[in-house]
């Protein structure tokens, strides 16, 4: 099983369009900071989450279209 990690930031403008590319792909994706873990497709979970943080992103499978978005996200180094 593929799995990637990637470290983001989100701004409150950005979840709408974050949660509807993560819900197109068909694998589970976890966002996360801390003990803190949402389904990332869920709009109420991410929004439930403190966007301050980095946040920690776990793809538990692999779409191109996504990891393109996920770098818009990346933070660098």
């Amino acid at each position: 099983m593929i799995m990637m990690q990637c470290k983001i930031k989100l701004r409150l403008d950005e979840v709408k369009n974050f949660v509807a590319a993560a819900s197109r792909c068909d694998f589970d994706i976890d966002i996360s900071y801390n003990r803190f873990t949402v389904d990332a497709k869920s709009i109420v979970g991410v929004l439930g989450l403190d966007l301050n943080r980095v946040l920690t992103v776990t793809c538990h499978g692999y779409d191109a279209e996504f990891e393109k978005l996920m770098r818009r996200f990346a933070l660098a180094g």
